[in-house]
């Protein structure tokens, strides 16, 4: 399993391969969603963790679901 620090994370962005974001310490790949093709999803960018981010969303966690998880934020 991936074990990414903050610092390595932020180069997961999508603008040179795979699109990660983090959630509760753990490493999603959304590189397969739409809303990310462009390494950002309304404010919140690619390459993050989108812990303190998601209560302000339209949905849960649960569209965390579609996502495979690849690792942990350590």
């Amino acid at each position: 399993m991936l074990k990414l620090t903050k610092k390595e994370l932020k180069s997961k962005n999508g603008i040179n391969g795979k699109v990660l974001i983090a959630y509760n310490n753990k490493i999603y790949d959304v590189s397969g969603s739409l809303l990310y093709k462009f390494g950002i999803h309304f404010n919140h960018e690619a390459g993050y963790d989108l812990t303190d981010f998601l209560h302000d969303a339209l949905h849960g966690e649960e569209v965390l679901d579609k996502f495979p998880i690849i690792g942990e934020l350590i």
